[in-house]
């Protein structure tokens, strides 16, 4: 089923947002890692709710527990699986969307395909599913620091019109996790904090675009046809929730340009082969290339909106709706812990691929 992601190093995700709890089962991580609850948490921080003006005020400490697939301090190459236990779920707050289809949630998707549905939250549908992403992906994102030297870096780069400027290849954590937006760029994210403000005061929402970086990601990884790394990529951050375009490298804006300004000469650097540009984004042919790869992921604005709507119920009539609960009006600044767990999970599979086949 699609609750599970990876080849080699595969994770399932399970649970609802407001059932007992949220986790995932992580299988194929190699054996004699040395991991804690310690090594995750600071990524959930980053992610959970409750954590600055700006983001949804529900309260969860999101508190990681490893039930198994480690012994003394280190991991058994057995299954890993997580668990987060629900603290703050109001499933009263959600009782006429039981009814009721959100605009533009999977409430209605959800039935059409299942025939039923946790509304509550939206279950399954809902950003609290990242949860198991983002345990998982620290997991991952320790094995590529640690035993290949990659780093895994994401940021807000844009808020609807509001575009920061920031070099991928020098663009650090710290400046990253300097302010509640995640925007690197000091002088625009005082301007993005207050947009959001904004328009969670007007009851409404904005979405913009999380750029990933992978630094340090060696020439080879990758697939020709099929799992081509850049493929991989976009499907991991098209399955995150609100996530609605990617591109990677020049991108879309490539178009602008003839095949001569496109193409990334070669030259031998130090006894390396580097390339003068890179508008491929680190990706050549599906493999990587040794360069840094950079990409762009787009989050629509929220789903849910504190106004009265068109929209029909359970019973297929037309009715309004007034969504209420508590939601984040932008997504992007919870959204970067979730890019880098999905960007880590995809290159640690293909870095386990390429050492299985290749050696």
């Amino acid at each position: 089923m699609a609750n599970t992601f990876g080849h080699l190093f595969r994770v399932t995700t399970w649970g609802e947002s407001h059932g007992g709890g949220v986790g995932v089962v992580v299988d194929g991580c190699p054996p004699c890692l040395k991991l804690s609850e310690g090594d995750i948490q600071p990524d959930l921080d980053r992610r959970r709710p409750g954590q600055s003006k700006i983001v949804t005020p529900r309260k969860e400490t999101d508190t990681v527990q490893i039930l198994s697939g480690t012994f003394e301090g280190q991991t058994l190459g057995t299954p890993i699986s997580l668990w987060v236990k629900n603290e703050d779920a109001r499933a009263e707050a959600y009782s006429e969307m039981a009814t009721k289809f959100r605009p533009s949630h999977a409430d209605y998707t959800y039935f059409a395909k299942f025939g039923t549905r946790a509304w509550p939250g939206g279950g399954r549908t809902s950003a609290r599913e990242t949860v198991g992403r983002v345990a998982a992906g620290a997991i991952a994102k320790k094995i590529l620091r640690e035993r290949y030297g990659v780093e895994v870096l994401a940021y807000v780069s844009q808020v609807q019109k509001l575009r920061a400027a920031v070099d991928p290849e020098k663009v650090k954590a710290k400046q990253i996790e300097a302010n509640i937006v995640r925007c690197p760029d000091a002088a625009m994210a005082p301007k993005m904090i207050r947009l959001i403000e904004k328009v969670r005061r007007a009851s409404d929402s904005v979405g913009g675009i999380v750029e990933g970086v992978a630094r340090g990601v060696p020439p080879g990884w990758g697939e020709p046809v099929f799992d081509r790394l850049e493929a991989d990529l976009a499907k991991a951050m098209l399955s995150l929730p609100a996530s609605k375009g990617f591109d990677i490298g020049s991108g879309f804006g490539g178009i602008l340009l003839t095949g001569l300004a496109h193409n990334d000469p070669f030259r031998m650097q130090e006894g390396k082969v580097r390339t003068v540009t890179n508008r491929s984004g680190g990706i050549q042919g599906g493999i990587s290339n040794g360069e840094t790869i950079y990409f762009r992921v787009a989050f629509k604005p929220v789903a849910t909106v504190m106004h009265e709507q068109d929209t029909v119920d359970v019973n297929f009539q037309d009715t309004t709706l007034k969504a209420r609960g508590r939601h984040d009006p932008c997504v992007l600044p919870r959204a970067v812990p979730m890019v880098e767990a999905m960007t880590a999970l995809v290159l640690v599979d293909h870095a386990l691929r390429q050492k299985a086949q290749c050696g």
